[in-house]
C-alpha cells in the first residue's frame, strides 16, 4: 500500500500536466503579464489619437521628409551596419589577441580596453564632433555606425576570445595529428565548435546595440527616439509617445530573441547527446 501512496499523490500533478504543459503554462503566464502591463499604462490618461497619428511615422512605415529611412526602419538599418561591420572588427580584434605578435596584441589591447572603458556617448561625440576639428566631417549617420561598430566590436572581440580559447586543445592536437593544416583547423574544428559559446553574448550584445541607438538622436537622427521626443515635446504628450517608442523596442529585441534561438539550435544540432 505504501507504494502507491506515491503514485497516487502525483497523480493531481500529472493530470495538471496534461491539461496544460509546460508551453501552455508558459504562455499563460507571459499573457497574464502582458494583460497586467497594459493595464497598468492604461490607467494613465493617454490620447490614443496621437499614438495612431504618429506611429507610422515611429515605426518607419513612412518616409522622412528627405526621402530617407526614420523611425525603426532607420534604427534597423543603423544596428545591421553596425553589427557587420562589429562583428568583423571583433573577429579581427580576437585573433590578434590570440596572436603571437607583440604588436598586433598591442593594437588589439589598447583598442579594446579604450572602448570598453569609456561611455559610447562620449564615443558618439567625440567622432562627430571632434573628427572636424581634424578635417574630417562624417555624417550624423555615418558617425553613428563608426560609434556603434568599434564599442561593439570591442566587447565582441573579448567574447570570440573567450569562445575559441574554450574549444579543448585536444581538438587541435587531433586535427593536426590528421594532416590538417591550421587554417582548416580553425574554421572547420575550432570556430563551429566555438560559436555555441559565442552566439548567446553575441546576441545580447547586438539587443544592447538596439537599445543602445537611442544615444544616435543626440546627432539629430531621425531614429526611433529622436521622433519620439520631438513628437512628445511639439504634443505635450511624452508618455505616449515614449511608451509607444519602448514598445517597439521592446519588439525590436523579441525578434532578435527569436534569431538567438534559431542559432543556437542550428550550431547544438551537431553536439547533442
Amino acid at each position: 500500500m505504501s507504494d502507491q501512496q506515491p503514485s497516487r499523490a502525483l497523480a493531481p500533478n500529472g493530470a495538471s500536466a496534461g491539461l496544460f504543459g509546460f508551453r501552455t503554462r508558459l504562455y499563460l503566464t507571459w499573457l497574464a503579464l502582458l494583460i497586467l502591463f497594459v493595464g497598468f499604462f492604461l490607467s494613465f490618461d493617454l490620447k490614443f489619437s496621437i499614438i495612431v497619428e504618429k506611429f507610422p511615422y515611429l515605426a518607419g512605415f513612412k518616409l522622412g521628409p528627405n526621402g530617407f529611412l526614420q523611425g525603426a526602419a532607420l534604427t534597423l538599418f543603423l544596428c545591421l551596419c553596425s553589427m557587420l561591420v562589429s562583428l568583423l572588427l571583433g573577429f579581427a580584434a580576437a585573433l590578434a589577441r590570440l596572436s603571437n605578435s607583440a604588436v598586433l596584441l598591442g593594437v588589439a589591447s589598447f583598442y579594446t580596453s579604450f572602448f570598453r572603458g569609456t561611455p559610447l556617448l562620449i564615443q558618439i561625440l567625440l567622432i562627430y564632433l571632434g573628427l572636424p576639428q581634424i578635417g574630417l566631417v562624417p555624417g550624423a549617420i555615418s558617425a553613428g555606425i563608426i560609434a556603434l561598430s568599434l564599442n561593439y566590436g570591442a566587447y565582441l572581440s573579448e567574447i570570440f576570445r573567450a569562445g575559441i580559447m574554450a574549444v579543448p586543445t585536444g581538438q587541435r592536437e587531433a586535427a593536426v595529428a590528421m594532416g590538417m593544416r591550421p587554417g582548416q583547423i580553425f574554421f572547420y574544428i575550432v570556430l563551429p565548435q566555438a560559436m555555441r559559446t559565442i552566439i548567446p553574448p553575441t546576441a545580447n550584445q547586438f539587443i544592447s546595440m538596439l537599445k543602445d541607438s537611442s544615444l544616435i538622436s543626440v546627432m539629430g537622427v531621425w531614429e526611433v527616439m529622436f521622433l519620439a521626443q520631438s513628437y512628445g515635446r511639439s504634443s505635450y504628450r511624452y508618455l505616449e509617445m515614449l511608451t509607444t517608442a519602448a514598445l517597439i523596442y521592446w519588439v525590436l529585441s523579441i525578434l532578435l530573441e527569436l534569431v538567438q534561438a534559431r542559432l543556437e539550435r542550428r550550431f547544438s544540432r551537431g553536439y547533442q547527446r
